[in-house]
This record gives structure tokens, sequence and C-alpha cells, in this order.
């Protein structure tokens, strides 16, 4: 039997912070319209992301109280009357607004099912479809070439950098610690470089001096510009967020346009919003759910724990503190 109300996480108001945009609200669940299913939840996946939510990025137009949460796995606990595919007591997962609830009503066609709600299974939603999509999609990624991701040990980091080794190419990850560090070599990454101790920028071109063939990019500033000034002929940079720019406005800078750096080249710059792919991520999760089950891909999750709503707000900021590695995950 369902209960009469739920909690959730909303922005009470609409800023980049998330703790001062999110409070916990109590709401009535109503039972699920004919095409939809209730889950409850039982993991909710953190995203760097979440503040661009929690700032109204994601909801152009709209105005507070709007739903926080871009991801979550749990079980089916009703399902309305035309619903065909799933059925009360399947575990599922999926990727829209609201994922920092106790319970979730959502479209069936929005959910896959899992063999089993866990951490690992709800990191290849969001993160894995993402790195995905950046490096097939829009990055056109090929076998035999030069890769380089950025935050490497991240949630989505960790999925670009083995995609791109099963692909048969060289790997370069960067990182902030040592312990990310091992994380990456476990993960089959052929050149970890840890930022703190060693130069990016001249780590490149000493040891790859032909140039990156493709990039898979979410740091953003100093970052962004090294990968620019390494990219090869023909190189693909892909941009898949900014992290060091979410919690404060854009930085303004002063230099030549960049197509200065890209025509000589014949490189590119691309990016991607998940959300203008979203009609393609079944048919990646159903490939990344296949390499996990085969044992061909692994999915690490930051060990240190959240637990409720209560630390949904610790979990975030947790996570733009860069100390995280691996994804990291609230449980309920």
């Amino acid at each position: 039997m369902l209960p009469k109300t739920y909690r959730k996480v909303v922005a009470a108001r609409f800023t980049n912070h998330f703790r001062d945009a999110a409070e916990i609200v109590e709401t009535e669940l109503k039972p699920p319209a004919p095409h939809e299913i209730t889950i409850r939840n039982h993991y909710a996946g953190v995203n760097a992301t979440d503040v661009n939510i929690s700032a109204g990025s994601y909801t152009p137009g709209s105005k507070p109280p709007i739903d926080l949460g871009a991801e979550m796995t749990g079980e089916v606990v009703a399902v309305g009357d035309s619903v065909q595919d799933f059925k009360v007591g399947d575990w599922v997962v999926t990727n829209s607004l609201g994922g920092y609830a106790e319970y979730y009503t959502v479209r069936a066609r929005f959910a896959i099912r899992v063999p089993e709600a866990t951490p690992e299974i709800l990191s290849l939603v969001l993160s894995g479809a993402t790195a995905s999509l950046g490096l097939n999609t829009v990055g056109d990624m090929k076998s035999g070439e030069t890769v380089l991701v950025t935050a490497a040990a991240g949630g989505t980091g960790q999925f670009a950098v083995q995609l791109a080794k099963l692909a048969g190419n060289t790997v370069i990850g960067t990182c902030s610690t040592d312990d990310k560090a091992e994380l990456l070599k476990s993960l089959g990454c052929d050149r970890v470089v840890n930022y703190k101790k060693e130069d990016l920028g001249t780590v490149l071109k000493a040891e790859y001096p032909r140039g990156m063939d493709l990039v898979y990019e979410s740091v953003g500033r100093g970052m962004f510009d090294t990968c620019v000034d390494n990219l090869a002929i023909r190189g693909r940079l892909v941009i898949i967020g900014y992290i060091t720019e979410y919690l404060d406005t854009p930085e303004a800078v002063s230099s030549p346009r960049i197509y200065y750096k890209l025509l000589g080249k014949s490189a590119s710059i691309r990016s991607m919003f998940l959300m203008h792919f979203i009609k393609q991520v079944p048919e990646h999760m159903a490939q990344l759910m296949a390499l996990y089950n085969e044992g061909k891909l692994q999915a690490a999750v930051d060990p240190t724990r959240f637990e409720g709503l209560e630390q949904v707000a610790d979990a975030v900021e947790y996570l733009h503190s860069g100390k995280s590695s691996g994804k990291v995950v609230v449980r309920f």
C-alpha cells in the first residue's frame, strides 16, 4: 500500500549555491496516471550539474519550486492502467528531474528495467550514457587514436576512460590525487597526469607531440585552454561541462579568437548537452549494461556514505569539493 505523502528536495529559489536553493518538502503521492509508474527510490545519483538545475538553467522560464536530482534507481511500487512493460516489483533506473525524492512517478517510457537497484548500475545511467554519447556520437571516436579525458576519475570520466580503451585507443587521464591516479590505472588508463604534481601542457607536448585526436573535457578554464592547444590535426574536443565555473559567474577572457588555433589544424570544438540526445539514451544504456554484465566495464562508486534527503546538499557539496572519486550517490 502506497503512503499518502512523500518527501522530496526542491529548489525553493533559484541559485547555483545548492544548499541555499534546496528545501525538503512533503507532498501528496498520487496514483500513477495510465502511462506512468511509481518508483520507491533506493539510490539517487549526484552530478556536478545539480547546481545548474538548482539555478534554473534546466527549466528556462519556470518558477520555483522545481524538483531536484537527475537520476535514481529503485523498485516499481505501482503501475498505470495502460502500462504493459513493467510490473510491481521490477527494478528500474530513470534520469529525469526529481531524483532527490523518496518516491518518484514517471512516464513508463523514461524508465529502464535493470537486474537490481545498485549504485553501480545507477552510475551507468547519466554518467555512462554521457560518456558513450560524448565519445561516440558527438566525438566520432575511432580506434587507434590518442584520447584525453579530463576529470577522469569522476562519475562520467571513469566511463570515458574505459570506453576509449575498449575501442582500442591510447588514453590519458587527468586527476588531482594519488588515490584517483591509482583508480585510473586500475581502469586501464595509459598515462595518468596528476595536475597537482605535473603540468598537463608540458606532459602532452613532451610525450604526445602529435597532439590529441579526441578530448573529453568537463573542467573548463585553464584546462580547456591546454586541451585546445594540444589538439592534433583534425582533432576533436568535446565539451560535456565546465565544472570550474558552475559556482561562479563566467570568466571573462581576452585573447585571440579561437579560430586562430583551430583552422590551421582542421580541428573542431563540439559540445553535448545530454537532454538534446535523450532519445538515444536507451540504446547507449543497453550497450553499457551489456558491457557491465560481461565484466568489461567497471563502475566505481565513491565510498563516502550520504543517507537520505537530509544529506543531499552535503553530497552535492562533497562532489564540488574535488574530493570524490567515482560516482557519488545518496542512499535511501
